[in-house]
């Protein structure tokens, strides 16, 4: 059986992957030059099952319509005519229910805990490494009140699987020494010590060239997918700027690009882009940068330690497919980290990026059969894709091949 896989992103990896080591003949279109160039090239670096709670929440809606005129959010919606984007809106606003937010982050960290597993195994697998720490992750925050609405979220997710610590200031620094310089700064957090960190190019690019040396996967890389040669109910071939690429299943994983190639195929498909920025900075003094991950839950700050090399990340921007920045973009965001961590980095020597997150209304992912009978759908992890990649990548395998999944299904199978 040959199935074509369109993305190299983390997912379209991951999936290629598990679906090669089942022994099927594997072949990964990419349009970039080389794998984890778009999405997956630098994002904040923490795999976060602490970080499931949905997007869409009642707390939302209300920084939502306030980024429509307030653009100094974190959350910052530029307004424009775009139908596509209004009618994901609708559907997100839909999301924004107390019920929905419960029942939206109960699938998310189902799948969370489960992808974070299947990361250390196939790290232990291969040998893959990636800058890796399994240090777990610190969400801070810097008021008692915010400490005391903030950390509503965790202690659900803490009632449905996920270990979690809530710490004090004092607890806080002796877990993060980094942190000693603003200890006064800080209210307090939650620690999550199962979460850890690493960087998500590295692992693909590593990922990538074992499937294809170990596994025989091929990737086509340079390669644009231009659309599906459709005949009845299956999916011939995928139409590529190389020629057709014929197989017997297809997977789409392309990003917030999979939801502009499933509408032209009446695939209900809502998968938007939304911008986010990340700065890599070499550390000028180690033993001034953090020693794990975290975020400033008040400043809407991510950042995790890669290395010798500091990560930070921000901002989730609806401005469609724009791609670009500017260096105020950042500003921000180095005020931030220079707070956290003074002395440590010269932010004139970081490395500047700004991607786009696959974003779903409800924040969960869509996988499984779409409409056609050989097509799957593996794509719209939002901004924790690196977390939940391989999970979906291993679930995505089971569907295709007939097995039970390893995790509960509800709340993941596609069904538009």
């Amino acid at each position: 059986m040959k199935i074509t896989v369109l993305g190299a992103g983390v997912v379209g990896t991951a999936a290629a992957y598990y679906l090669a080591s089942d022994g099927y003949e594997v072949t990964v279109i990419e349009r970039h030059p080389a794998p984890a160039r778009g999405t997956s090239q630098s994002n904040a670096g923490l795999v976060s099952p602490g970080d499931a709670t949905a997007w869409a929440s009642p707390a939302a809606l209300k920084t939502f319509l306030r980024a429509l005129y307030n653009h100094d959010l974190g959350i910052k919606v530029r307004l424009r005519f775009d139908p596509y984007f209004l009618a994901w809106s609708l559907r997100f606003l839909r999301q924004c229910t107390k019920e929905r937010l419960r029942a939206n982050s109960r699938v998310k960290l189902r799948l969370a805990l489960y992808s974070r597993d299947c990361i250390n195994a196939i790290s232990a697998d291969t040998g893959i490494g990636y800058d890796e720490r399994k240090k777990g992750i610190l969400y801070f925050f810097r008021s008692q009140h915010s400490l005391d609405t903030g950390t509503d979220n965790y202690r659900y997710l803490a009632e449905h699987g996920l270990p979690i610590e809530i710490v004090g200031r004092e607890r806080l620094i002796e877990l993060e020494p980094g942190l000693a310089g603003v200890k006064e700064k800080i209210a307090g957090g939650v620690y999550s010590p199962i979460d850890q960190t690493g960087d998500s190019r590295q692992f693909v690019e590593k990922l990538a060239a074992h499937a294809a040396e170990k596994l025989g996967a091929k990737f086509l890389y340079g390669t644009t997918v231009e659309g599906l040669d459709i005949e009845g109910d299956r999916v011939r071939a995928v139409m590529t700027s190389a020629g057709p690429v014929a197989g017997d299943a297809v997977v789409i994983s392309m990003g917030p690009e999979s939801g502009l190639l499933g509408r032209r195929y009446g695939i209900d498909l809502p998968v938007y882009p939304v911008k986010g920025y990340t700065a890599t900075i070499p550390l000028e003094d180690e033993s001034k940068g953090p020693t794990m991950g975290g975020a400033d839950e008040d400043q809407l700050i991510a950042y995790s330690r890669l290395g010798n090399r500091l990560r930070l990340a921000s901002t989730a921007e609806f401005t469609g497919f724009d791609r670009t920045y500017k260096p105020s973009d950042f500003a921000a965001m180095f005020r931030t980290g220079k707070d956290l961590f003074p002395g440590a980095f010269d932010e004139k020597k970081a490395e500047l990026w700004a991607g786009l997150r696959p974003m779903m209304p409800n924040s969960v992912p869509v996988i499984g059969q779409a409409r056609y009978g050989n097509l799957y759908l593996d794509t719209g992890h939002g901004h924790v894709g690196w977390t939940m990649a391989c999970g979906s990548g291993k679930f995505l395998a089971d569907l295709v091949a007939g097995r039970k999944p390893e995790i509960d299904p509800q709340g993941l199978v596609y069904g538009g």
